[in-house]
């Protein structure tokens, strides 16, 4: 039987040779519905890539400039303009969102949300004068709702935000797996030993992710018996004015780990002499380069860039403008990073350790 070719699946489903070789290598550039309609094409007739010359041609398209394909908006939703060159965690998503954009032939214009000389109307005659297809928004922390005098942009172009599911308006988004995250976490916990895992955590960022954090690890904690179970401390913010708060709350639960998003915490240990990782482990659930020393989770959050370029490309080129019916999400998966906060319990460690923590208490008191 003669072998299918590229040319035979073109005539079959009505579109050039070119159409076709872009859609089977799943190329954005085709709307999903005609790329779905020529894989399955393809697959009926049985189709089969010839492996040395698809290895060609992947090598030669490696070789090549991307050619330029439209300029989108890089959006700061951050409430400080300089987030995405200052900001601990922001600028990951700006890289992954750039290298993505330059490898398919996009570039960037890039605004600050909250400009107070933007309007709708001035915004949406700058990204149509620039020729600006879609819009990405990175930073969104403090709140999940987008300013209300902005509607009309999100009406008049695809966006896509990272990071949180916003609420007004509901878009598509793309973020770290926060309820997998926790539940990562607590698991490596288990794996090294602990028994009294508890989670730190500011109650507004928690609420910002759909409580997706606590989800996580309450959904962990389930599988210990009662008497290991510690609440969760959500009082950050009441914290940060009086520390007292949680060295009270961690004299009264005694963790033997505990996972946060904050650097502060190992302020608040040190100032009542508690040791990490002798008297108790961290494990940091948004590992950063700048605390190599810190273990915890990697969030990759340049690939959450990456993959928010990807769903905003694939708005484009399917032609969706306004806030969508069903939101699309994309979630990215972490990865371990070993750090010299945690360390492999031993039952001679955890009764030395438990111990040194009766005795600071009772000095405490």
């Amino acid at each position: 039987m003669p072998r299918v070719t590229l040319r035979d699946i073109a005539q079959q489903v009505g579109y050039s040779k070119n159409t076709v070789s872009l859609a089977l290598r799943g190329d954005p550039q085709i709307p999903e519905k005609t790329r779905e309609k020529i894989r399955s094409t393809a697959h009926d007739m049985g189709y089969k890539p010839n492996p040395v010359v698809s290895q060609l041609m992947a090598e030669l398209r490696a070789s090549q400039t991307p050619r330029f394909q439209a300029k989108l908006a890089l959006v700061n939703a951050n409430l400080d303009p300089k987030a995405f060159r200052e900001h601990p965690t922001i600028p990951p998503y700006v890289e992954g969102c750039e290298r993505r954009a330059a490898k398919l032939g996009y570039s960037f214009d890039k605004f600050w949300l909250h400009d107070p000389n933007l309007t709708a109307d001035r915004w949406i005659r700058i990204m149509r004068t620039r020729n600006i297809k879609g819009v990405i928004l990175v930073g969104l922390m403090d709140q999940n709702h987008l300013p209300e005098h902005l509607a009309k942009v999100w009406e008049h172009f695809p966006a896509v935000v990272t990071g949180v599911r916003t609420r007004k308006p509901t878009l598509p988004f793309c973020c770290v797996d926060h309820f997998n995250l926790s539940l990562a976490a607590f698991e490596k916990a288990m794996e090294l030993g602990y028994k009294r895992p508890a989670l730190i955590m500011d109650d507004v960022i928690d609420r910002l992710v759909d409580r997706r954090f606590s989800a996580g690890f309450l959904i962990g904690q389930d599988t210990l018996p009662e008497n290991q179970h510690v609440p969760p401390f959500m009082q950050m913010n009441q914290a940060r004015q009086d520390p007292k708060l949680f060295h009270d709350w961690f004299w009264k639960e005694k963790p033997d780990v505990m996972f946060t998003l904050y650097n502060t915490v190992f302020k608040w240990l040190e100032a009542i002499e508690v040791k990490v990782p002798e008297d108790v482990g961290i494990i940091q659930l948004e590992w950063r380069a700048q605390r190599p020393d810190v273990a915890g989770l990697h969030q990759h959050n340049d690939m959450t860039g990456e993959a928010a370029v990807d769903m905003i490309i694939g708005r484009i080129h399917n032609n969706e403008h306004g806030v969508p019916d069903y939101p699309r999400a994309s979630m990215v998966g972490v990865s371990w990073i070993d750090g010299q906060t945690v360390r492999k319990q031993s039952t001679r460690r955890k009764k030395s350790a438990a111990q040194k923590a009766r005795r600071k208490m009772a000095n405490a008191k």
